[in-house]
């Protein structure tokens, strides 16, 4: 009864037949000597078959075995399901991100080799599960069949270092579920261990953040802040991104709006594409984990590999991109991405945000203050309070300067990759700068649609001879209808906590940094210094 309840919510067929038959912890053995244990979740019959690999930090029990195991076994497809190293029973040392080429390379080997599989093998799964699928399909003489890439890219520095800055909240998020997942209870909802995760994101230097959230130090967040500065290789292992033209292997990708990994998952589809790989992405209103999009996610996974393994192409669209125009309410199809657009510059000036050519005036200003940073509302978290939210008590501070257009005449769509110019100066030539573009309402609500952020050093590109930086920042891709009668913000600020790390204005790598200073900041918006944010307007 449960399989079938499942499988109507997830809009799949009804699995006919006996159920799989699984085989629990095997052995799989490393070139090291270390062994990694996996779960086998064999269809009916005899004959060899194609094989379906699953790589997770995440063990491979409730959740994880019932859709990515008994799901996708009662729907034919054989799957092995590993525990990836130093995980649930697996070998050696986690290492996240370090390790998994040459694992995953050594478990497809092995996989080729066993008398149930018939030598092909593909990939699925999301987020981390994603990255262990990059860290293999490139390097393989024999290709995979297909890999499937929910959430998640071919590089995920540029997720941990956004604008250069590192990402406190998701780091400290993550690296907290991974330092307690195996521990009793640990899969239950805990709101203290919540709270006590979040005040744990304030800890200086935060290096010290993981004790403070589960009282033991956890190696990823060692290493994720004592290499967040710039020119440090350590995760250069780890960036499979120079391989994507040269995939041949076919790929299908699911993400969100809100996703930490929209930008260069995006990214990777437009290399594959324009490599001529024919690769096919969907979109849709959602945030990293969220459960809205787990029902499109497992079902373009089934499908895919349903095409390419068992021959069913029926469940196979046409349309290499799909994505929720937000806003609207509606499903889109485009044969590329970005779609065809108007590049249109929306310019600052005092309080207001318009498509006319700039006006003299003076510079607004504001101080970043280390000690009381301009806190973080909403966007693409891993926890806590995610998404699109109501942004007015980070807009009455006087640490964030408003740029509000007029209202619209008409429904403005806006499809595509956003960027922002920003002429800058501060005191101490440290100083983060970060751009939102919100959506305000007909009743004065200002809900967030994206960012981004750049962190400036004293010599950053750009600079003229009085200090200021023409800063460039690249806002998440988005898909949104801004309705008539609303209004376009943006905020500019000094910083978004703790979403990116405070920037202490001293220059001290993140690792140790306790003390700060604050920092004044002048953002010029003059005919001479022509700020602004670059819109791709869509006409539909």
């Amino acid at each position: 009864m449960l399989d079938r309840l499942l499988d109507r919510y997830l809009g799949l067929p009804a699995a006919e037949g006996p159920a799989p038959s699984v085989t629990k912890a095997i052995p799989v053995p490393m070139p090291d000597g270390v062994r990694l244990l996996a779960d086998r979740y064999a269809v009916p019959g005899d004959e060899p078959r194609p094989v379906v690999l699953i790589r997770t930090p995440y063990g491979r029990k409730g959740v994880m075995g019932k859709i990515f195991g008994e799901t996708f076994a009662r729907h034919g497809l054989q799957v092995v399901l590993q525990s990836t190293r130093g995980t649930f029973g697996s070998g050696g040392e986690f290492r996240p991100f370090h390790l998994e080429k040459e694992d995953g390379l050594a478990t497809v080997a092995w996989l080729r080799e066993q008398p149930w599989c018939d030598g092909r093998v593909a990939m699925a799964g999301a987020s981390y599960l994603g990255h262990t699928q990059w860290a293999v399909a490139p390097y393989l003489d024999e290709p995979l069949e297909a890999i499937c890439l929910g959430v998640t890219a071919s590089e995920f520095t540029s997720a941990f270092y956004p604008g250069g800055i590192l990402a406190v909240d998701n780091m400290v998020s993550w690296s907290s579920l991974i330092g307690r997942q195996e521990g009793r209870f640990a899969g239950l909802p805990n709101p203290w261990q919540t709270k006590k995760t979040r005040r744990a994101m304030a800890h200086l230097p935060v290096s010290g953040a993981d004790v403070e959230a589960i009282g033991k130090q956890v190696r990823f967040l060692q290493d994720v802040s004592e290499h967040a500065e710039p020119g440090d290789d350590f995760w250069a292992p780890a960036d499979h991104s120079a391989e994507v033209a040269g995939l041949t292997t076919p790929v299908s990708m699911v993400t969100g709006w809100y996703d930490l990994f929209i930008a260069a998952q995006l990214r990777d589809f437009k290399e594959l594409a324009a490599a001529g790989r024919e690769p096919r992405i969907t979109i849709g209103p959602w945030a990293h984990g969220e459960l809205a999009s787990l029902k499109t996610l497992i079902t373009d996974q089934i499908g895919f590999l349903s095409a390419h393994l068992l021959g069913d192409r029926a469940p196979l669209r046409q349309a290499p991109v799909r994505l929720y125009l937000q806003g609207s309410g509606r499903w889109l199809d485009f044969e590329s991405w970005p779609p065809k657009s108007d590049t249109t510059p929306y310019f600052l000036r005092p309080g207001g945000l318009s498509p006319a050519e700039p006006v003299e005036s003076k510079p607004g200003t504001f101080t970043f203050d280390p000690a009381d940073p301009t806190p973080a509302v909403g966007g693409p978290l891993l926890s806590g309070v995610q998404k699109q939210q109501d942004n007015k008590d980070v807009e009455v501070r006087r640490d964030v300067l408003l740029f509000t257009g007029d209202r619209l005449k008409r429904d403005l769509d806006v499809i595509g990759e956003i960027s922002a110019l920003v002429h800058v100066r501060t005191d101490l030539g440290h100083g983060d700068v970060y751009v939102r573009l919100c959506d305000v309402d007909g009743r004065g609500v200002s809900r967030n649609v994206t960012d981004g952020i750049l962190r400036l050093r004293p010599g950053s590109p750009g600079s003229d001879v009085d200090g200021v930086v023409a800063a460039e920042v690249q806002l998440d891709p988005t898909a949104y209808r801004f309705r008539r009668g609303h209004r376009l913000r943006l905020q500019v600020a000094g910083g978004a906590f703790p979403r990116f790390a405070r920037n202490h204005g001293t220059g001290e790598p993140v690792f140790s940094a306790v003390d700060g200073k604050p920092a004044r900041f002048e953002i010029f918006h003059d005919p001479a210094h022509p700020s602004r944010i670059t819109l791709p307007v869509f006409a539909g």
